[in-house]
């Protein structure tokens, strides 16, 4: 039965309404925590378990796809690398020095003229940058000789099989009258790798094409 607080003086009924309003206020607390909880429990942080369960998923396929991009790159890089190391290789082997290249070509020329038994005439060079690069260029050789269609034969294979990269680009052969004697004109081209020596190619330019006109 609630009891009766008829008759009570005024200092217990204010401990009562007191006592009334502070239970209220854990009541009222404890009410707003279990509303947090309940929230918590159904709209957990982060989504909740199924949520988690497929972020989880899209974070390890995105992990799985950035590790084979990551060895694709590494692939790509070691193929970069032992490309350059070829072109490398090929250019010191293939392109001559801009200071040598008069002198090794007119060796080379000479060498494969001798052994080929085909009579050297006269010769004359020019040469141009390649496109794209301001330290690489190619050589073209013009050069007449005189023998007949075997030492034709024998100069081409030794052109082919020079240590040096030369490429006939043209050739033409008309015979003499009355022998078995081949006038012949072609054009060979060489490639040069510049080494800073731009003078010395005046010199032995020169060289050359006093050697070739006596």
């Amino acid at each position: 039965m609630p009891k009766n607080f008829r008759g009570q003086g005024p200092a217990a009924l204010s401990h009562t309404r007191d006592l009334t309003r502070k239970i209220r206020i854990v009541l009222g607390a404890l009410l707003a925590l279990n509303l947090i909880a309940v929230g918590l429990v159904l709209f957990p942080p982060g989504g909740s378990a199924d949520d988690l369960e497929h972020e989880l998923a899209a974070l390890q396929s995105q992990i799985m796809q950035k590790r084979v991009l990551l060895d694709r790159t590494r692939l790509n890089v070691a193929a970069i690398e032992k490309a350059r190391g070829e072109g490398d290789h090929f250019l010191d082997n293939y392109f001559i020095s801009r200071r040598i290249a008069d002198s090794t070509l007119l060796s080379a020329l000479t060498e494969a003229a001798t052994k080929a038994q085909i009579k050297e005439r006269d010769r004359a060079q020019t040469t141009e940058y390649i496109e794209g690069s301001d330290s690489l260029s190619m050589m073209t050789i013009s050069a007449n000789y005189e023998g007949t269609y075997k030492n034709l034969l024998n100069f081409i294979s030794e052109v082919d099989h020079s240590d040096q990269l030369l490429i006939i680009e043209s050739m033409s052969a008309a015979p003499q009258q009355g022998s078995n004697i081949l006038t012949v004109s072609m054009k060979i081209d060489a490639f040069i790798r510049d080494d800073g020596s731009a003078p010395a190619v005046e010199t032995a330019q020169t060289a050359v094409r006093g050697e070739a006109g006596r």
